[in-house]
């Protein structure tokens, strides 16, 4: 992208719905992932309130946030409205930032691109897809190009996609934590194909300066072992595991997401 185009991103760039600002103390950017809005971080909030100011911030298109009718959801746009968004706070000092699935995709960019406001970046169960080429185990390279069927078949299939997520979202603890809905189906679709399918997660990882901390759960179907050793290889980063556990942050994820924050 040129430094025009860029620039253009940035004026162009919606402000996102901060959906709460909680507390005093150094300052926690929550980050929720596609399909969801800020209730993500329900079990989180009240661990970490006490001792920090936390900050919880709709996604473009999700929760109370704007959905542009010509947005394509790229990265792109999504770290640009973040930034807006975050710079429109005035925090005087770095923060940690925190993301859930979708929303790690996107702090990893812009703690990679914006350095000097990260002070620790958190990543709880992040999507880390490798191109099925890229993955030499034959199994888990079949299990790769395996996912990315399966999120085409999603995209394509509205009717399937909308009653499944209302299925799921019934057996979560937290309300509205997973909604597939006509208002936000067109960020659903262009996020997961513009970020999921077609992400620079590694490279994004790798080029970020703060300590990292990956969250996840051993449940988890959304996780590719594949993506994870590499990344949990790099010396900034430390992995800290929840057993039986899934891809939303319950109870017992949210005491190790609180950990991890500091």
């Amino acid at each position: 992208m040129s430094l025009f185009a860029h620039w253009m991103l940035q004026r162009r760039a919606p402000l996102l719905h901060v959906a709460g600002d909680r507390g005093t103390g150094p300052p926690v950017i929550l980050v929720h992932g596609i399909a969801s809005s800020s209730v993500t971080f329900e079990f989180v909030v009240p661990l970490i309130a006490d001792d920090h100011r936390v900050i919880s911030i709709d996604l473009l298109g999700f929760g109370g946030s704007p959905a542009p009718a010509e947005a394509q959801y790229t990265i792109e746009e999504h770290v640009a409205s973040l930034d807006r968004t975050i710079r429109e706070l005035h925090l005087d000092e770095p923060f940690v930032l925190v993301g859930h699935s979708l929303g790690c995709l996107i702090a990893a960019r812009y703690a990679a691109t914006r350095k000097r406001n990260v002070s620790r970046l958190v990543l709880v169960a992040p999507p880390i897809y490798l191109t099925p080429d890229a993955v030499p185990d034959p199994l888990e390279r079949a299990a790769m190009g395996g996912y990315m069927r399966a999120y085409e078949f999603l995209r394509t299939n509205k009717q399937f996609t909308m009653r499944a997520a209302a299925a799921l979202g019934r057996l979560t603890p937290i309300k509205n934590v997973l909604e597939v809905t006509e208002q936000n189906w067109t960020a659903f679709v262009r996020s997961l194909e513009h970020v999921i399918e077609s992400q620079t997660a590694v490279a994004d990882i790798a080029a970020v300066d703060a300590p990292i901390h990956i969250v996840y759960g051993t449940l988890d179907p959304f996780l590719t072992p594949a993506g994870l050793r590499i990344v949990e290889q790099m010396r900034h980063v430390e992995t800290h595991r929840v057993d039986a556990v899934d891809h939303v942050i319950r109870k017992r994820m949210a005491r190790v997401v609180a950990t991890a924050i500091g």
